[in-house]
């Protein structure tokens, strides 16, 4: 009896069981069916650009949409108020748009297709019931469009006038800002994007800011105050032997007048000095013929600018300045190096390893004939190589000055007055190398100064690092008193107006010095000079020689290798007071 009473239960159990189960069953069935159903199609509920694309396998998709939508040939942008003149169309053919019909599908397609099986799971069992809207992809010339939505805001926008400060005549000029209206550009491109997106051609509201960086009285006075703490105050940022210079007319150009600093004039600062500074790695090349070096290039790193940290450097240079009585500050720019793989060493067995010494002039101002001569000129002492001990001559090296070896007429110095002669411009050349055998510490045998302060050498030198020649009673001589041949190479940057000698060879561990030169016996010009010229028409006055002043100036020179004075000499430069001269015509007007 006990037994079929359990036998009896068992068997209700199981009914009950069976007809619990069988809904879940049911379901599971219906819903496999339903994947193995749509396992190549597009789920329902999935929208694209307001096409419903449920149940449709990809092919019979993207003909459905190519049939439905094409890119509209236009898109109408209008102001917020309505006006008819300020309503502007954007050719959507100057936009090269295109919609990416298989890629909208393929979104479509994967649209409940994650990989995230409960994710997945969920979406496809309220998919009947849904209605999920996806975007057309397109692509399109992200540049043409932002252009043409800059021009456009520039037309319907009240440009702001932000708070500047100046330096005139040595006083901080402070002036306010002034309002404006600017398009809120952001949002049209977003709004463009949606409506491209979504099938929506109707017009486009170009919404607008105001825009008033006017400052009160109070922050007027602040911002003035801030800016005449970098009066006389100056900034340097360095990369080997590139320097930029940044003086008080610029720095003030920083300041934030309601904050610190102009963060995005800072980044425009910082795109320039890379320009300036950024390089690949350069292998080296090396070619000797007819005793000299035809072909080099010294192997350089790479390198790019670590641009963050510059901003952090610059942000905080200026920080420094404006807070301390610090006059002037310099930044090493932080850079990344990348190394070559052919290293100077590894091309030529002379002891070429290394730049040893480098001197730079510049010669802005200079007339057309004296720019050819200095090209001229320097290119014949590239790829010069001095042995160990050899006594290098200027004039030797540089050979016959003359129309007959290209030379064009200059200004040069002949017996106390400036004229016009074969090779005006030599002696920046000679300047130039006198620098770069200072800086790499080889002794100078023979040297002169200027009748003279010529400014095309004070442009970036203080007075008396210069160095006069003529043949054959005026030279420059050098000596390689290093154990190893060292190579000499010229750049000669017409653009620019820079000439630079580089010296190659091996460091012995020798340290150059040379003393700030000190000017005494300073000399006003005399009173200006007329001659009478009958070459030239009556009325017509023309100057031939510019004033200078007269200075004695005296540096003194040392090389010293582990503690000990190998050369030394100093340097003693006697400037004339030189008056300008105008020559006056007498001859009558034609």
């Amino acid at each position: 009896m006990k037994k079929n009473t359990l036998l009896k239960k068992v068997a209700k159990c199981r009914r009950v069981f069976l007809i619990a189960l069988s809904p879940v069953v049911f379901v599971f069935l219906v819903f496999t069916a339903f994947n193995v159903y749509f396992s190549g199609k597009i789920f329902p509920g999935v929208w694209v650009g307001g096409v419903n694309v449920g149940g449709q396998k990809p092919s019979e998709a993207v003909i459905l949409l190519q049939n439905s939508h094409t890119p509209p040939e236009k898109i109408i942008l209008k102001s917020s108020d309505g006006s008819p003149e300020d309503v502007f169309e954007i050719n959507t053919g100057d936009l090269d748009l295109n919609f990416d019909y298989i890629q909208s599908v393929d979104a479509a397609f994967n649209h409940d297709r994650t990989g995230n099986i409960f994710f997945d799971l969920y979406n496809r069992l309220k998919s009947p019931f849904r209605k999920d809207e996806l975007g057309f992809r397109f692509v399109l010339n992200e540049d043409a469009l932002s252009e043409r939505i800059s021009s456009i805001g520039s037309e319907i926008g009240v440009e702001a006038i932000y708070p500047t400060a100046t330096i005139v005549k040595g006083e901080v000029v402070v002036t306010n800002g002034k309002g404006g209206l600017e398009m809120d550009r952001k949002m049209v491109r977003i709004t463009i994007g949606y409506n491209l997106a979504f099938n929506k051609n109707e017009a486009i509201e170009i919404k607008t800011m105001e825009i008033n960086p006017a400052l009160t009285d109070e922050q007027m006075e602040s911002y003035k105050e801030r800016a005449q703490k970098f009066l006389d105050k100056s900034l340097s940022i360095k990369h080997e032997y590139q320097q930029f210079t940044y003086k008080a007319d610029s720095l003030i150009k920083y300041i934030e007048p309601e904050g610190e600093y102009k963060n995005e004039l800072i980044e425009e600062l910082i795109e320039e000095i890379a320009k300036e500074v950024n390089r690949p790695p350069q292998n080296s090349v090396f070619i000797f013929e007819g005793g000299r070096v035809s072909e080099f290039a010294p192997s350089r790193d790479g390198v790019e600018v670590k641009k963050d940290v510059l901003a952090d450097m610059i942000s905080g240079n200026l920080r420094t300045l404006e807070t301390s009585e610090e006059k002037t500050l310099s930044i090493e720019i932080p850079a990344t190096r990348t190394e070559p793989k052919i290293k100077t060493q590894d091309v030529n067995n002379l002891g070429i390893t290394e730049l040893i010494g480098r001197g730079t002039s510049r010669f802005a101002g200079s007339i057309a004939t004296r720019v050819h001569n200095i090209a001229l000129a320097s290119s014949r002492f590239k790829g010069v190589l001095l042995e160990p001990g050899q006594v290098m001559s200027f004039n030797e090296t540089l050979g016959d000055v003359s129309q007959f070896t290209g030379y064009k007429q200059a200004y040069i110095i002949q017996d106390g007055k400036t004229v016009l002669g074969d090779g005006g411009g030599v002696c920046q050349v000679s300047t130039t190398l006198f620098r770069a055998a200072l800086n790499a510490g080889l002794p100078i045998i023979e040297r002169r100064a200027h009748s003279y302060r010529v400014g095309y050498y004070e442009q970036d030198s203080p007075v008396g690092l210069d160095a006069t020649v003529f043949a054959p009673t005026t030279d420059l001589k050098i000596k390689n008193d290093t154990p190893n041949h060292i190579l000499i190479q010229t750049v000669a940057d017409t653009k620019r107006a820079t000439l630079v000698f580089e010296i190659y060879g091996t460091s012995d561990g020798r340290v150059a010095s040379v003393s700030k030169p000190v000017v005494t016996n300073v000399t006003p010009p005399p009173e200006d000079a007329f001659q009478d010229d009958p070459a030239l028409p009556e009325g017509t006055v023309k100057q031939v020689e510019y004033k200078a002043w007269g200075a004695k100036s005296t540096f003194n020179y040392s090389v010293t290798r582990s503690g000990e004075v190998i050369f030394q000499k100093t340097f003693v430069s006697n400037y004339k007071p030189w008056g300008a001269v105008f020559l006056r015509g007498t001859a009558p007007a034609n």
